[in-house]
Parts: C-alpha cells; structure tokens; sequence
C-alpha cells in the first residue's frame, strides 16, 4: 500500500473537514457522536475529562462540555506550553480564554488549576486509521508527548470525513494510538 506523505494529508483533511463544516451532515454527525459518548459506559465510570474546546473544522465540543457540567464531570482544557509541551486546566462557565497563534481557545490564568493526572481525555484529530486506531492529529506532537509522560485513557469522537479503513499514512514510533474511538456512522 502507497502511504500518503504526512503533511500532505494533513492539508488535504483540513480542506475536506473546512468544506464538510459547512454542511448540515457535519451538524447531525456531531450530535449523534455527542449522544453516542454521553451513552458509553467508559465516560460514567470517570470524573476528570480532558477535552479542547473545538476549532470549526472539528467535531463541536461545546454541547458536550455543557453536557459534562451538568453530569457533574470535572472538565480540564488544554494548554500550550513552551517546547511543544502542554498541560490542562479546569475549564468552568468562569473561565476567561484567549486565543492563541493556532487559533485555538486556551485558559492563561497563572492561577488556574492544573491537572495532568485526568482518568479520561478526549484527543482532537484529523484523521483516523480504523484498522490500528491510529490518529494524525495537526502536526505538532503535543498530544503525543503528553500520554507518553500521563498515559491515561484516551478515546475520540470521529466523524465519516476523518475515517480510513487502513491507516493510510506511516505511524512513528512516537505516535500513540487512541483506545477508542467513537464513530458516527
């Protein structure tokens, strides 16, 4: 099988993700990828989820925070920090964020809570090889370094555009794969 050049297609699922965010598929699949998590027995048995809050071209995480509050789940954010490292902060309707140079929202309080030992974190991506669970994530290895130094439980929710049935790209021996994977479809 011809792999596919990393950075190739990484630009090529961000072009297919920012066009499928426009239609009204993306809307259902990613209420049916809320209800789908918010029914999975893993997500009842912890109480500190890791999650980001969602750029356009990624399954919407806002609905599902909200859901997380109102079950009573702890719900941390990533941060960046320097030497592609990050950490997560706990993330409540308080919360002040800024936008960073990726464009993503991040909590920069000096004070916020931090909490790297989470019992679950659900890791945004672009792509998914069902066949390893592998994931290509935007480049930066910044969840791959983390759950080498926090291995914790990790799953995503993976809409029809992100799906591979073979893992089309060459998987590093850095790259972690994603324990389960919540699909749409």
């Amino acid at each position: 099988m011809n792999l596919i050049n990393k950075k190739d297609l990484r630009n090529l699922q961000i072009r297919k993700l920012t066009e499928f965010g426009k239609t009204r598929q993306k809307q259902l699949e990613d209420e049916i990828l809320k209800e789908k998590l918010l029914k999975s027995r893993l997500l009842h048995q912890v109480e500190n989820v890791g999650i980001s809050i969602s750029m356009a071209l990624e399954v919407d995480t806002a609905p599902i925070i909200a859901t997380l509050w109102k079950i009573k789940k702890k719900v941390y954010i990533p941060r960046c920090l320097p030497n592609r490292k990050m950490e997560f902060t706990l993330y409540n309707k308080n919360t002040s964020l800024e936008k960073t140079k990726f464009g993503v929202l991040e909590n920069h309080d000096p004070k916020a809570e931090v909490k790297n030992d989470l019992d679950l974190i659900i890791v945004p991506g672009l792509a998914y090889g069902l066949d390893k669970n592998s994931r290509l994530g935007f480049g930066g290895g910044y969840y791959d370094r983390f759950l080498k130094k926090y291995p914790t439980q990790t799953l995503s929710l993976v809409n029809s555009v992100q799906t591979f049935d073979q893992t089309k790209w060459k998987i590093e021996d850095h790259d972690i794969p994603i324990e389960n994977l919540i699909l749409s479809k």
